[in-house]
């Protein structure tokens, strides 16, 4: 069974900064892509950054400079760095993992940034 957990999300400032991790489990499992979607209230779920097993990102179009992907492949982890947070980065944010043509999801952490 393949589990995808995330961590990291809660409640930002403003301002200051926000760092996701999102760990796919399974001893034989290995992910060929990770990344990011979220959805913000009222609004479509919207691709927010994808990472390759070999280092290839790509960024939504709603998504600027201060969203940094990154992942640790020996731990089959992702990670979302989000810097200067701003209010209308307020999303529930879901982990994506696609492995051997199998798609997987997380169960999305909530990220609130107050003004």
């Amino acid at each position: 069974q393949v589990q995808v957990v995330e961590s990291g999300g809660g409640l930002g400032q403003a301002g200051g900064s926000l760092s996701l991790s999102c760990a796919a489990s399974g001893s034989t499992f290995r992910s060929d892509l990770m990344g990011w979607y979220r959805q913000a209230p009222g609004k479509q779920r919207e691709v927010v950054a994808l990472i390759s097993s070999g280092g290839y990102t790509e960024y939504g179009n709603g998504v600027s400079g201060r969203f940094t992907i990154s992942r640790d492949n020996a731990k089959n982890t992702v990670y979302l760095q989000i810097s200067s947070l701003k209010p209308e980065d307020t999303a529930v944010y879901y982990c994506y993992v696609y492995s051997a043509t199998k798609t997987y999801w997380g169960q999305g952490t909530q990220v609130t940034v107050s003004s």
